[in-house]
This record gives structure tokens, C-alpha cells and sequence, in this order.
């Protein structure tokens, strides 16, 4: 088979076809990036490893609303993201602690009051056509990400007060989805008309053994919302390749995802769902993205480990196409540099499609 741009490879795995080999991303924390400038002399892991995705987003804004009277005592070193969630310095690695914003808020009209973001002016999303065509000129499949929705609503709110709010106060829950919702909407159409391959979508929604909230629940308050955003993307560009992430066990709404027009599901982490199994029941409906432990695989398991492991993926979730191998995380401090080295040597080694 002729070799592929990156561009091409990532797209023709993606749309569950076979490409040259298993096109391969990962993500670093700081301390993992220190090792690797330490061990390679480089700075940038995308390009001396190979990954063949970059990413393009939304600018930060130019001012952030005023949340003085939500955080009145933040400590020094604090931040705050443009929807008012407060980050407090943890002591552990690159961890923070939260500070939930509308945490005590118990009407509309606060919720109202609140300074919600604007993501809407030109210097927010201007520059995105340029850079993905930068970004495709130089053959890479360009990623564009939209973020969450029921993971800024509990940020904002507290994960009590949501669910709660859910059974207890529905129009307040709905009005916080909904102010999000139309910020991924205008973020997903503006991704789409800058000619984005992927669309990065998602929610954290699964624990290790089961769902976060009942599929019941979820059905009710997000599919409907996440309908309308990977509608509103391909009704501009439907070639558009919709990626949903979400950790842990998350199989009963994998079909609910399906129907609303999903593509890849990522991570695929291992530790709560097969993948070779996901393989079976979805690979003519679905591709993967991720399926390489960070829970047990990375961090705890050899080189030699790391290589079976990728091996049995692209043997299994790879066959016939439809697999990006990743990490399912970001690698942490924990994770030994030599199976970095392993897990980019195995792709190299095992990844050629013949």
C-alpha cells in the first residue's frame, strides 16, 4: 500500500476503512514533557514522534467577566476560567482544587444575573480558517474541539446542585445546559465552516463499573443537546468526522450516540469496556480513538507489556481499520519514559497494515 499523508490516514482509519498503518496521538503532562525534553533534546513530542493530528480552537477572551462577588477570597495563584470556575493550587502535580461559582444559587434570575462568556466576536474564531488550512497544506487531519456540556454545567453549578436540580429544580438545570449548549452550537458551526476533519466533542458521563447518571437520565438532559450540536456541524460540512469522549464504562448510550451521528468514540479506556469487544459489536458503525490503559498499561506495566498490548490492539480494534491508538489520558507523572518509548516503537513495529 502507498504511503499516506497524516491527513489521509487519520481520515481513512476514521471512516472505518484501511489506511497505511494505525495513524497514533498522545498527550503529556508537564512532568512527562520534562522527561521527554530530557531524554530527546526536542520540545515538540507531535512532531519527533509523528502524531499525524493537530488541533485548532477558539481564542481565549480578551477580558474575563467579573466573578469577584462569586470568589470573594481566592488565594494567591488562583485562576478562573472564562465561565467563572476557580482554580485553587492543589499539592499534587498539576492538579487543582475547584470552586463551583452558582454552587448556592437557588433561582432563575441569579442564574440569569450571572456574566456568562461570549464567544461570539471575530477575534474569538476569526483565525481558524487560516490555521486549519496551514494545518492541511502541511498534510496533518486538523481537530477542532468544542468542549463539554455536563461537565461546565457541574463546574459551574457543583455536581450536587445539577443533580439535584435535575429532579428538584429542572428549569434552573435547563437553563445552565442550555446557555452551554448554544455556545457549543455556535463553536461547532464555526469549526465546521473553517473545514475541521474531526470535531472533538464530549463529556466525562461514566464511572469504572457503570454510568455516572442512569442512561435514563442521560437521554433525557444531553442526548437531545449533543443531537442538536453534531446536527448543526455536518448541516455545514458533513463530511465532518464527530469524535465523543468520555471516561469509563459509558456502553448503554453507545448506541444512543450512534443514532445521533456519531463517528469515533474515544477513549475506549480498557480497564471498564473491552475494545476488542466494542470492535465486534460496533466496528461497521464506529471507529476508535485511544484503547491504551493510563490506568494499568502505561504506568504499571513493562515495555514489553506496552508492546503486547499494542499489538493485541491493532490486531483486534485495528482489523480492517478504524483505530487510532492513544493513550486513554493524558500521561502522568508515573508513567516510566521507557514505555513511552515502547508505545510509539509498537505503533512503528506492529501498525503497518500489509
Amino acid at each position: 500500500m502507498p504511503e499516506l499523508s497524516p491527513r489521509d490516514r487519520v481520515r481513512t482509519a476514521l471512516a472505518r476503512r484501511v489506511p497505511d498503518r494505525v495513524p497514533k496521538i498522545a498527550g503529556f503532562t508537564p512532568a512527562v514533557q520534562e522527561a521527554f525534553e530530557r531524554a530527546t533534546g526536542a520540545d515538540d513530542p507531535a512532531a519527533y514522534f509523528g502524531w499525524e493530528v493537530r488541533g485548532v480552537g477558539f481564542r481565549g477572551p480578551e477580558a474575563l467577566g467579573n466573578f469577584s462577588a462569586y470568589h470573594p477570597d481566592l488565594p494567591a495563584g488562583a485562576s478562573c476560567t472564562e465561565y467563572g470556575v476557580a482554580h485553587v493550587p492543589g499539592s499534587f502535580h498539576h492538579f487543582t482544587r475547584m470552586r463551583h461559582p452558582l454552587a448556592g444559587a437557588t433561582s432563575l434570575a441569579e442564574l440569569e444575573a450571572y456574566p456568562w462568556p461570549d464567544l461570539t466576536p471575530a477575534y474569538r474564531h476569526a483565525h481558524l480558517e487560516a490555521e486549519v488550512e496551514a494545518w492541511h497544506r502541511a498534510g496533518f487531519y486538523v481537530q477542532g474541539g468544542v468542549g463539554h456540556i455536563y461537565e461546565d454545567a457541574w463546574q459551574i453549578t457543583s455536581m450536587p446542585k445539577l443533580l439535584t436540580d435535575f429532579v428538584q429544580a429542572p428549569a434552573q438545570a435547563a437553563y445552565v445546559l442550555d446557555r452551554i449548549t448554544e455556545d457549543r452550537l455556535f463553536m461547532a458551526r464555526r469549526l465546521a465552516e473553517a473545514r475541521c476533519d474531526g470535531l472533538g466533542t464530549g463529556d466525562d458521563v461514566g464511572m469504572q463499573d457503570r454510568m455516572m447518571m442512569s442512561p435514563a437520565t442521560w437521554r433525557q438532559w444531553f442526548r437531545p443537546r449533543w443531537a442538536r450540536v453534531f446536527r448543526a456541524a455536518k448541516e455545514v460540512n458533513p463530511d465532518l468526522q464527530i469524535m465523543y469522549h468520555s471516561d469509563g464504562m459509558i456502553e448503554p448510550i453507545i448506541p444512543d450516540l450512534l443514532e445521533i451521528g456519531l463517528d469515533v468514540l474515544n477513549p475506549v479506556q480498557p480497564e471498564c469496556m473491552d475494545p476488542a469487544a466494542l470492535k465486534r459489536q460496533y466496528g461497521d458503525r464506529l471507529a476508535f480513538w485511544g484503547t491504551i490503559g493510563t490506568q494499568t498499561t502505561m504506568p504499571f506495566g513493562t515495555p514489553d507489556e506496552v508492546r503486547r498490548v499494542v499489538r493485541e490492539r491493532v490486531e483486534t480494534v485495528g482489523a480492517g481499520g478504524g483505530l487510532l491508538i492513544a493513550p486513554t489520558h493524558v500521561l502522568e507523572p508515573d508513567v516510566p519514559w521507557a514505555n513511552v518509548v515502547a508505545l510509539f516503537e509498537a505503533v512503528e513495529e506492529y501498525g503497518v497494515y500489509r
